[in-house]
């Protein structure tokens, strides 16, 4: 007898077999077409993405359907790491982007963070010498300073013209020297520094005026980043916890797909 939890597992599953196949095919796509080191980071996500759904989906369509009770049991279990890995991968990043909850200030610009605002892995990644090198090196080759629209970035309020997209975290502290350095605004990512100058903001004296220095030396460009990931990650924790909803939803359906194979399976043996 055709059971509503198999049929509901049958549909979830073909719909998320025939999503893994675009998938898999543009992590293959961006393999063979990456032409820097850049353009390869998201290749390799892609593959094990749709791979793993791939085969996933192929499982539950197959132990829901056909009745396997050994593949649906596969399916659930991996499931169940997933949700669980999920779920502590979540609670990770609450914890390392609401380090500074307490002190944030609405409005604080770049300059006003520092690096002993976010949390101590967020710190070690951008002062890894290796990593924070292949970070500058995307940063440098996507060009995120070329196109920045001059009064937008550099309006003391950093806010935005109306209509227009507000600056990043990145473009603000990589793509200009902190205000405390009191440079003068010559031409688009062109600034004087003044003639014997010192400082005590260690930002102003990395800062050059070759496209492909810029300050992405400075600790405001790494503070620019961290900002940017921060309010990346508090998005993804959102759709994680969604996400985790409907996958335990999923799961429970699937549990009585499993239970409906077991008695199937038993009456089909004894009958």
């Amino acid at each position: 007898m055709v059971r509503c939890s198999n049929i509901l597992i049958g549909v979830v599953n073909l719909l998320t077999l025939i999503i893994s196949i675009p998938i898999l095919l543009a992590g293959l796509a961006m393999q063979k077409q990456a032409a820097t080191e850049c353009d390869r980071w998201l290749d390799i996500p892609f593959i094990v993405v749709g791979a793993f759904l791939l085969v996933v989906s192929l499982a539950g369509l197959i132990g829901a359907c056909c009745r396997s009770t050994c593949l649906l049991w596969l399916y659930l279990f991996v499931m169940f790491l997933f949700i669980i890995s999920l779920f502590f991968f979540t609670v990770f990043a609450f914890v390392v982007t609401h380090k500074n909850v307490s002190e944030a200030i609405s409005g604080k610009g770049i300059d006003e963070y520092k690096l002993g605002d976010y949390s101590k892995w967020f710190q070690r990644k951008v002062n890894d010498t290796n990593t924070w090198n292949k970070i500058k090196s995307c940063m440098q080759t996507g060009k995120v300073c070329k196109n920045n629209n001059r009064h937008k970035i550099f309006d003391n309020a950093f806010k935005s013209v109306i209509h227009e997209k507000p600056a990043t975290g990145v473009q603000r502290g990589c793509c200009k020297p902190p205000k405390e350095c009191n440079f003068e605004n010559e031409s688009h990512n062109v600034w004087k520094k003044p003639e014997n100058g010192t400082y005590s903001n260690p930002d102003c004296d990395a800062w050059n005026n070759d496209e492909n220095s810029l300050c992405y030396d400075c600790q405001s460009c790494k503070v620019g980043l961290l900002e940017d990931l921060k309010d990346e990650w508090k998005r993804l924790t959102i759709l994680n916890i969604i996400l985790v909803l409907i996958l335990i939803i999923v799961y429970s359906i699937g549990c009585c797909a499993f239970r409906n194979n077991r008695r199937d399976n038993h009456y089909r043996k004894y009958r």
